[in-house]
């Protein structure tokens, strides 16, 4: 009888373990239904992330000083205008903040208005092109 339990044991055990193996040996297809605009669209941003540090957009200069002071101007600026982006720009020996990428020179006057009511001294500039090695 005890021979008897240890094969049943040993069968159930062996049972198992192929039922285990076959269980994970999962294959499937995935289709993806979408809409062709977006293929389109992604290109688009593509392109416009390209331009986004071209030299022909206008930016704002709001801080230029030490690297402790730039990084509480931009903590400041992301408190007070969530709409623009600002960086961290460092030319020896300064830090300076540069908000925004305008594609006009109304557009960035108008950012500038309100900017100065918190910052001052910021002003309106267009970065010079950077050369190609």
């Amino acid at each position: 009888m005890e021979h008897l339990s240890l094969k049943f044991k040993i069968v159930t055990t062996l049972c198992l373990l192929m039922f285990t193996a076959n269980s994970f040996g999962q294959q499937g297809q995935v289709d993806i239904n979408q809409d062709q605009d977006i293929t389109r669209l992604l290109n688009v941003k593509k392109q416009l992330n390209k331009t986004e540090n071209s030299s022909d957009r206008y930016k704002i200069q709001i801080y230029n000083g030490n690297r402790s002071g730039a990084y509480a101007a931009q903590k400041e600026f992301h408190e007070t205008f969530s709409d623009w982006r600002s960086r961290i720009e460092y030319e020896s020996p300064n830090f300076k903040i540069w908000a925004g990428n305008f594609r006009t020179r109304l557009e960035a006057d108008r950012a500038l208005k309100r900017i100065k009511r918190k910052f001052p001294s910021a002003f309106i500039f267009k970065p010079k092109k950077e050369k190609n090695g």
